[in-house]
């Protein structure tokens, strides 16, 4: 009896931890995407740069080398960033500036429309 309630409690908290792995990836990555499109700009620059420096040594491979490296460290930074979170414990229904995440509904202001003043009196019937 003891060994199938551990067995269980075990299970529950290895997907525990699967799960907020994927949701702080998945944040993480959009995150990335919205804020950080000044970043992204930047880092194409730079890409498109080491892409026509390296095309002299590397001519057949140069973009696919500077891209995948690229793309591959966004991916290594969003992944050990989920990671050092997951193992922290930070779970992201507790952090406040993920309301879009917890499914609350707060809004800032409601809604007016012009044509409100002739037909929000009205019921359907």
């Amino acid at each position: 009896m003891e060994m199938s309630s551990r067995g269980e409690m075990g299970t529950f908290y290895s997907l525990t931890l699967i799960k907020s792995f994927l949701v702080w990836s998945f944040t993480l990555t959009v995150c990335f995407l919205v804020v950080g499109f000044p970043l992204v700009v930047l880092m194409a620059t730079i890409g498109v740069l080491a892409t026509v420096i390296l095309q002299s040594v590397l001519p057949v491979s140069a973009v696919l080398l500077v891209i995948g490296s690229l793309v591959g460290a966004n991916i290594f930074a969003v992944f050990v960033g989920a990671s050092v979170l997951t193992i922290k414990g930070i779970h992201p229904h507790e952090v406040s500036w993920l309301n879009w995440l917890q499914g609350n509904e707060n809004p800032s202001h409601s809604s007016i429309y012009a044509s409100c003043p002739l037909t929000c009196g009205l019921t359907p019937s």
